[in-house]
């Protein structure tokens, strides 16, 4: 079995059994609070505990299939609880996302695992130290647990607001993959919204039933502060939402407007070309004539007419002078020129 940890606390002493067997065994004959963690166990594996604390299938099949969505479910006297920690990798710029399922008895805590985050170990010996707040039982633990997971909250809504004031940056910069930088930034901020905002409903739920459970009073304002931060977070990450989908607006406004102003330099450029490519067309066309003419009576035939005209050849320059000049009369009228 993938026990990672595994302990039974009377009375302030904590007893270290070798297996799941001693643990029960230890806990039918003194009493006290079992706390067994376990790492992305098989069905089978944690038949064992199933049967000892008399777990609800459903939610050890959910608890061991993983994928689920923070909840907080009460099958009988047991809690099941959801949790989806999650860490900031600063080196690769994202967002990791861990799960956690917790069953609360009586007199016993069953943490499932199925990502390194969050270091339960931190937790285990928080409350080692706090005889007190030990004292108060499993309802202690899920607490510690919650605060863990919500002060490990704080450096992941740093991380994202970095990450988006370099965004704002590059958005007016002109960095030419900010585009897939938002949209990847966009769906981890969507995935911790899932995280963290169904907190919120399960922090209210324990609170009301706080009377009703016999919560010690203490507990209960520290759950009321953990309950303030999980607000904050779920608040900045509403903005930081908010701010994304602003942030792919701007952009596709951005792109267009770039878009439209290379379509008008190139329609722009489009016509200067029209026109030169026009006078180009005129001043050709003009030549054209003269050397049509030229062309003509350049032939070395002996039988041409005019050729022995006295007044063939000013009439040949006449006639291309006049040719020229009329074809730039008509395309100056028609601005060709």
């Amino acid at each position: 079995m993938p026990l990672v940890a595994n302990a039974v606390y009377v009375g302030g002493e904590k007893h270290i059994p070798e297996t799941l067997d001693q643990t029960f065994e230890i806990m039918r004959e003194n009493g006290g609070m079992g706390w067994i963690g376990l790492y992305r166990p098989e069905r089978e594996e944690i038949h064992a505990v199933e049967e000892e604390f008399g777990l609800h299938p459903l939610a050890v099949e959910d608890a061991t299939n993983g994928h689920q969505r923070a909840k907080l479910e009460r099958y009988g006297d047991t809690l099941f609880v959801v949790l989806r920690p999650a860490r900031y990798l600063d080196a690769e710029e994202k967002v990791e996302f861990g799960e956690v399922h917790i069953f609360i008895g009586s007199d016993f805590v069953v943490t499932i695992r199925h990502a390194e985050s969050p270091d339960l170990g931190i937790v285990r010996r928080r409350l080692e130290a706090d005889p007190v707040l030990m004292r108060t039982g499993p309802q202690a633990v899920l607490y510690a647990l919650l605060d863990q997971v919500v002060d490990e909250y704080g450096p992941v809504v740093q991380g994202l607001e970095n990450d988006i004031d370099e965004i704002e940056d590059e958005l007016f910069g002109g960095a030419p993959d900010v585009s897939r930088r938002i949209y990847e930034l966009h769906r981890e901020v969507i995935e911790f919204q899932r995280a963290a905002q169904p907190l919120q409903a399960m922090m209210e739920a324990l609170l009301v039933g706080s009377e009703k459970y016999r919560m010690d009073p203490e507990l209960g304002r520290s759950l009321r502060d953990v309950q303030d931060h999980v607000i904050r977070v779920v608040e900045r990450v509403n903005t930081f939402r908010a701010l994304l989908q602003n942030a792919l607006t701007v952009h596709s406004t951005l792109v267009a407007q770039r878009q439209n102003e290379e379509m008008t330099r190139l329609t722009e450029t489009s016509l200067t070309q029209g026109e030169e490519v026009k006078r180009i067309s005129s001043w050709a066309a003009i030549l054209f004539a003269p050397t049509l003419i030229a062309s003509i009576y350049g032939m070395n035939f002996d039988v041409m007419p005019e050729l022995h005209w006295t007044l063939g050849y000013p009439f040949a320059l006449v006639l291309m002078v006049g040719m020229g000049l009329g074809l730039y009369g008509i395309f100056k009228r028609n601005d060709w020129l």
